[in-house]
């Protein structure tokens, strides 16, 4: 019997955390690789915790689509990131991935959304709004988020300099403030009334935000002085595929502070003022 999308969330959470049967794929895939995969005629590769993944994850859960169509896949099913067989779809050794049914691989997130959006356009919402000016700002929000949100991710995470660490957060407070004068004036969502695509790139990087920031940088609240994103953001917390999403990556990143994550890539401490906050680095 199929099983719906959420399910396959769960499923997928509990096999991201256990040893992984290892799919060998040739360098150049077949349809009947693909097939071997899974009955599925798509594979999403991704893991719970990726923000990047959540974004596709979210525009399935939307429209609705079954995992009997679209599975979705750890990376290390295929050996992981820098497996021989996954570089093979994916050179740049980096997730999400989507297999398409006649072998072809697609990364970056909001290609296979753009896909995912013309495969399944007869399908649940169209994520798109109604009006040429209302679909530009989706695509302004998005554009923003992956142009100048995206590059100031890994210092929240990863090993760096105090100094480069606190100029990124720094840029990245004044990137929110730009964010806020661009979210749609009454919403709820980023672009207006409906869910959009742009509400699926912010969505999850905002997960990384909330959770990180005020627990490990010592941001008294990153909505401060910025109501739009605030009362998108109760919006989206109330959505239910976006809060499932949500715990999703909240559950993953709680696995990187039981794993000292921050422990091993911090040593100093500075402080350092942005617009609109004081961050404890």
């Amino acid at each position: 019997m199929p099983i719906s999308l959420c399910q396959q969330t769960a499923l997928l959470r509990r096999a991201c955390s256990a040893p992984q049967r290892v799919l060998r794929v040739q360098p150049r895939a077949t349809a009947s690789v693909v097939a071997a995969a899974g009955s599925a005629s798509h594979v999403l590769y991704t893991v719970p915790v990726s923000n990047f993944g959540a974004r596709p994850r979210l525009v399935l859960l939307w429209k609705g689509i079954p995992a009997t169509e679209v599975e979705v896949a750890s990376p290390q099913a295929l050996g992981g990131l820098k497996s021989a067989e996954y570089l093979a779809l994916n050179p740049q050794g980096k997730m999400p991935l989507l297999r398409l049914p006649d072998g072809t691989a697609l990364f970056e997130s909001e290609v296979i959304v753009s896909y995912l959006l013309d495969v399944f356009s007869g399908r649940g919402p169209s994520l798109l709004p109604d009006t040429p000016a209302a679909r530009a700002r989706t695509q302004l929000l998005t554009r923003l988020h992956d142009v100048y949100l995206a590059p100031h991710q890994p210092a929240m995470y990863k090993a760096m300099e105090a100094a480069p660490r606190a100029a990124s957060l720094g840029e990245l407070s004044a990137q929110l403030d730009i964010l806020e004068s661009m979210l749609h004036a009454t919403g709820p969502y980023s672009a207006g009334p409906q869910l959009s695509t742009a509400d699926a790139a912010l969505f999850p990087t905002f997960v990384f935000y909330t959770t990180i920031l005020p627990a490990v940088y010592s941001w008294q609240d990153i909505f401060m002085k910025r109501p739009r994103l605030a009362r998108w953001w109760a919006a989206m917390c109330k959505e239910p595929s976006a809060a499932a999403v949500k715990a999703d990556i909240e559950a993953g990143l709680q696995k990187w502070k039981d794993d000292d994550r921050w422990g091993k890539a911090r040593r100093v401490v500075c402080f350092i003022a942005a617009s609109t906050n004081a961050h404890h680095i």
